[in-house]
């Protein structure tokens, strides 16, 4: 039996490469430079499957996917809540005393600034995270240091000079597994769904005061819903929305239904079990 092939954005030792691992021990894990990429490589690939970041605990979404996700339609088949913890890495042949230069993605860099501002380190921008710990491998300037994942450390070989190094702790990343073939679960009552959709309201009074209104009148509760603008225009906004619930439920199947019935367009992006993380 062949492995399963996972698609992600960023190098080996990405923070969604560890979410991967944890979801599918030993699969094939391909990257991409930008999700665009990752998206197209499952469009063109029923087989293939993508790990994706769509919001983080501190930072908030990920603006780029949801743009995406109705551009590519691909189904929704889980989520994983990953634990972000960044560390600074420097040369084997470093030590503190010889950093002056930190470099990482723009979100890593803002989480760690209490110990960039201690350290009077200068940052630099990169693209991801393992990103700047592979060219950081690859350089001979030991006065830069790299903030990445502790696999990273260990995938390119670099020296760990302080873990957990983030301003807050318990910072979280929420991941989609997606696909092109639809994967949904039958329903069981013992267990917890979410259905994702996307949809764009009709330009009308309280439309999406309309919209809403199934959810109230089946109980249906809201986890998530956000606007983000059609294209390039600020008439109209698309919305995606998580929902506690199976579409198999009655309450649930109604509300959809109602949601259609104001919608210019409604695409089910994806009915898949809810993670434990959320219990917590």
């Amino acid at each position: 039996m062949s492995k399963i092939t996972i698609a992600i954005q960023g190098e080996l030792g990405a923070y969604s490469h560890i979410a991967a691992e944890n979801l599918y021990k030993g699969a094939e894990i391909k990257t991409c430079n930008t999700f665009e990429e990752t998206f197209k490589q499952a469009y063109n690939d029923p087989n293939c499957k993508i790990v994706i970041p769509i919001e983080n605990s501190l930072a908030g979404r990920v603006a780029d996917i949801h743009y995406l996700l109705p551009k590519y339609k691909l189904q929704i088949h889980g989520e994983h809540f990953q634990t972000v913890e960044h560390n600074l890495l420097c040369k084997k042949e470093a030590n503190m005393e010889d950093i002056k230069f930190v470099r990482s993605h723009a979100q890593a860099i803002g989480q760690c600034q209490n110990l960039i501002n201690k350290k009077k380190f200068k940052s630099i921008i990169s693209a991801d995270t393992a990103g700047s710990a592979k060219d950081l491998s690859e350089g001979k300037d030991k006065s830069i240091a790299a903030i990445a994942s502790e696999l990273s450390a260990k995938i390119y070989n670099l020296k760990i000079l302080e873990k957990n190094i983030e301003d807050e702790k318990g910072n979280m990343t929420r991941f989609l597994v997606m696909g092109k073939n639809i994967e949904q679960p039958e329903f069981q009552s013992k267990k917890d769904f979410i259905t994702s959709c996307i949809f764009r309201v009709k330009s009308e009074p309280s439309a999406l005061y309309k919209c809403l209104g199934g959810f109230a009148t089946n109980q249906v509760n809201l986890t998530k819903l956000e606007s983000f603008s059609v294209k390039n225009t600020f008439d109209q906004a698309n919305f995606y929305l998580d929902l506690e619930g199976h579409l198999e439920q009655p309450g649930v199947k109604k509300a959809l239904e109602e949601l259609g019935f104001h919608t210019e367009t409604l695409d089910i992006l994806g009915v898949y079990e809810a993670s434990s993380y959320r219990k917590k």
